[in-house]
């Protein structure tokens, strides 16, 4: 499968923003702006949106019977338990989620979530078919610094493979670029996209590979979208600030074509 073939993916991670009526109003914004530009063929992406876990039931709502999708923005490794304040894979899937973010950088240094939980942590999706890891890697500045991003790279994403993930996409979500408004430019994007389908090709082997959708993720704007997107081995993005205006998120899903 070449690059050509891979549908662009588009996702909207809210992370701890908007109340329920913003959440309702932002969906059908989406649904008119996506159904404009679906008609007129400016559109064939997928498109998911990550709300936090309060909003998941209006998001879903205001979302069934559209090709929009929705995940949940993080998951516990158990199905069921003495887990204050988290969520099961089989809970997201009952809410209505198809996706789940898994080691979010945020996840990783807020809450110090080691290369091997989030393997459990995309085991855990993986054992509902219904619901697919989006799974995020990425290198500090510190580490970029220091020439460690392809060793950073690959541990991560073998931790995140351990367990055998099914179908999954991927996010490279350089650290040093994330809401700091800085934008890895699209070579040195490029160059990580090509490391980790590289690495995939030789864990999963070539076909899937080709196949995985892999995300970048780290202050995407509707100005530098469509030159992101222009390289081989970018399939699209993970969205953060831009996605919480529907109308820029709008833009940056016609830049994928």
């Amino acid at each position: 499968m070449s690059a050509e073939r891979r549908r662009p993916l588009i996702a909207a991670n809210w992370k701890m923003n908007l109340l329920k009526a913003d959440a309702a109003e932002y969906c059908r914004d989406l649904r008119r702006g996506l159904a404009a530009a679906t008609a007129t063929g400016e559109v064939d992406a997928r498109v998911v949106i990550f709300p936090s876990f309060p909003l998941i039931p209006v998001v879903a709502r205001e979302l069934v019977d559209s090709e929009v999708e929705v995940g949940g923005q993080d998951l516990h490794p158990e199905e069921r338990g003495a887990h204050t304040g988290d969520v099961s894979a089989s809970q997201l899937a009952d809410a209505g989620c198809t996706w789940v973010l898994c080691g979010h950088s945020e996840r990783r240094q807020n809450h110090g979530e080691s290369d091997e939980w989030v393997g459990l942590k995309v085991a855990a999706a993986a054992r509902h078919r219904q619901l697919s890891p989006l799974i995020c890697v990425g290198e500090t500045r510190a580490e970029r610094q220091e020439g460690r991003t392809f060793e950073v790279l690959a541990r991560q994403l073998l931790a995140a493979l351990a367990g055998g993930p099914g179908p999954f996409a991927l996010a490279y979500e350089p650290v040093w670029a994330i809401g700091t408004g800085e934008t890895a430019t699209p070579e040195i994007a490029q160059e990580a996209h090509r490391f980790l389908r590289q690495r995939i090709t030789e864990e999963l082997g070539e076909v899937t590979a080709a196949a995985v959708p892999i995300l970048y993720g780290g202050s995407v704007t509707p100005d530098n979208a469509a030159s992101l997107i222009a390289q081989p081995d970018i399939d699209g993005f993970l969205v953060g600030g831009a996605s919480l205006d529907p109308q820029k998120f709008l833009a940056i899903i016609r830049c994928s074509g």
